[in-house]
């Protein structure tokens, strides 16, 4: 299984957890588990605390656990459910046994609630959202404590009763920590623990009409499923003196230590899910699974294998400090990825005809081509070919620039595993002027045959023959995002969307070693790109195929750039 490969690499975090084995910090127990809200679906950067947490586990012999940190009803549903598990299954790891759910905690939370209200560390508080908030204070200036805050135990418990019971509508109390509305850190300043919300749970139905917040849920849930070493993001720092205090109170036997990283961001798109809910709402993309989201369904779907994510996540490595991780790193793994795996094959996606005039009109040829160049285990198939072909309109210019080595007047090139042709003429369309074919004449001496046998030519260019070939549509991705980091720009992030990210071409032609081809499978296109069946939108009668990558590397770039 997946989680047996971790990382070989030292980090803070390992550290740590060395330091908790040789204390016996935790009788030589290491429990971690991956906490995901059910409020959307997963993205790359919950992929990259997937591969920590499962990865940690499996290095120490320890377990993983899958919990839906379900407290919220707003906006959490079963589909989203049901996608994490997909996408955490799909990126290679098995929580066995181990699904849990916060809300299975439901009752047990509350209980914990009636003991810090009856050790009097806590309090039903009336004053609204926003006078609370108005009490809060700064960084600078303390807080002011509620007037509600010296109820009697007593008071405290016949309201968080009636509470549950349902007697109050949402916004009328709150149940809140009495800790220190002085202390530095904002975050212990009587935070709340429990809130009104007469909202439908997708599990619980409405048996409940008051719900944890997080960090109250969150902390206890880790507690009840005995986890050592609960490691989350960087936005959570503040939050740990809480998370300590509320296990402190209680004084459970178990008492996990909260460990925080730096969370992922990535160059030329968000991770934000508020953002991405924004995305899919306003119809910005076409859903959660839209090959141009940063989420795992739509790299799924676009083509992207769980190994180069893994392998991203690894290459990434785990820092304390929050940064932005160029695009390039992760195309750079799909691609290194996809290199081993991925046949060869002949597509032509902006096809222009070809007549060879001195090939006989009713010859076909069969040409054996390697599946992979560097991997003879991979086998091999034949492609036909014809006195009329199809070649990129890219291949061919009329008046060639400097360094074009490709097909132009009074030039040569081979075709791909085939003979060397010379251009003869063109035809173009009289309204137009755009060039609708290109004759050219072939040397039948020259079959497959590269120097040093053979001739030299400058290019070599692919093709497919017209008659054989098969129709596809062609959805060629490019960036979300314009900017680099469109959240940090001004206005609305929207409006740095890239109207460029997807360019659908509905006249691609391919080699009709394509025909069935698998929904999901994933090839390299010769001199174009990588690309993957769309799994939704192809069918035995369509054809749709997604750009993964190109064939471009710039991570070499980027590699030097970090390096100096």
């Amino acid at each position: 299984m997946a989680q047996a490969h971790f990382s070989s690499s030292s980090d803070f975090v390992r550290e740590i957890i060395e330091e908790h084995m040789k204390t016996n910090r935790f009788q030589g127990r290491v429990a971690t588990r991956f906490p995901p809200e059910p409020n959307g679906y997963l993205h790359i950067g919950h992929a990259k605390s997937v591969c920590l947490n499962f990865g940690i586990a499996a290095q120490y012999g320890g377990t993983c656990n899958l919990r839906m940190d379900d407290t919220d009803p707003s906006g959490e549903s079963l589909e989203y459910v049901e996608s994490i598990i997909n996408d955490v299954r799909w990126l290679g790891f098995d929580w066995e046994d181990r699904l849990f759910y916060a809300s299975d905690y439901f009752e047990q939370l509350y209980q914990c609630a009636v003991r810090l209200i009856k050790n009097g560390n806590a309090y039903v508080c009336s004053l609204s959202a926003d006078e609370i908030r108005e009490r809060r204070g700064t960084l600078t200036e303390p807080g002011k404590e509620s007037p509600y805050r010296n109820r009697s135990n007593e008071e405290n418990l016949h309201l968080f009763e009636r509470m549950r019971a349902g007697e109050f509508e949402d916004g009328t109390h709150v149940l809140r920590a009495k800790i220190d509305m002085a202390s530095p850190n904002i975050t212990m300043r009587d935070p709340v623990l429990y809130r009104i919300k007469r909202a439908t749970h997708y599990r619980t139905g409405g048996q409940w009409r008051i719900y944890p917040m997080y960090d109250f849920a969150h902390c206890l849930s880790d507690s009840i499923e005995k986890i050592t070493h609960s490691i989350c993001t960087l936005e959570f720092e503040n939050n740990r003196p809480l998370y300590d205090w509320i296990l402190d109170q209680l004084k459970l036997d178990s008492h996990p230590r909260q460990i925080e990283f730096a969370r992922l961001n990535l160059s030329y798109t968000v991770l934000s899910k508020r953002r991405l809910i924004e995305l899919v709402g306003k119809g910005s993309v076409t859903g959660w699974d839209d090959p141009r989201m940063p989420t795992i369904a739509g790299m799924r779907r676009r083509g992207y294998t769980p190994d180069a994510i893994r392998n991203f996540c690894d290459r990434i490595g785990v820092a304390k400090n929050d940064s932005l991780i160029d695009m390039a790193l992760l195309e750079h793994c799909v691609r290194e990825d996809l290199n081993e795996r991925a046949p060869r094959v002949l597509g032509v996606l902006r096809p222009l005809r070809l007549v060879i005039d001195n090939y006989p009109e009713d010859q076909v040829e069969e040409f054996e081509c390697f599946n992979h160049p560097q991997n003879s285990a991979m086998g091999s198939r034949k492609v036909p070919f014809s006195r009329v072909l199809y070649i990129e309109q890219d291949d061919f210019q009329e008046n060639p620039q400097r360094k074009f080595n490709r097909l132009g007047p009074g030039r040569e090139v081979r075709l791909r595993y085939s003979y060397i042709i010379k251009y003869a003429s063109m035809v173009k369309d009289e309204q137009t002027g755009e060039i609708t074919e290109v004759h050219c004449t072939y040397d039948p001496e020259t079959r497959n045959a590269p120097p040093p046998d053979g001739r030299k030519v400058e290019g070599v260019i692919h093709w497919v023959s017209a008659e054989h070939s098969i129709s596809a549509e062609a959805r060629l991705y490019d960036r979300l995002f314009q900017v680099a980091n469109p959240l940090g720009e001004e206005g609305d992030f929207t409006k740095y969307l890239n109207p460029k990210s997807l360019e659908r071409i509905d006249s691609c032609r391919l080699e009709p070693s394509l025909k069935g081809a698998a929904p999901g499978s994933r090839y390299q296109f010769e001199r174009l790109g990588y690309f993957c069946v769309d799994p939704i939108d192809s069918s035995p009668g369509g054809l749709v195929l997604n750009r993964i990558v190109t064939l471009r590397d710039s991570w070499t770039k980027v590699a030097s750039r970090e390096n100096k």
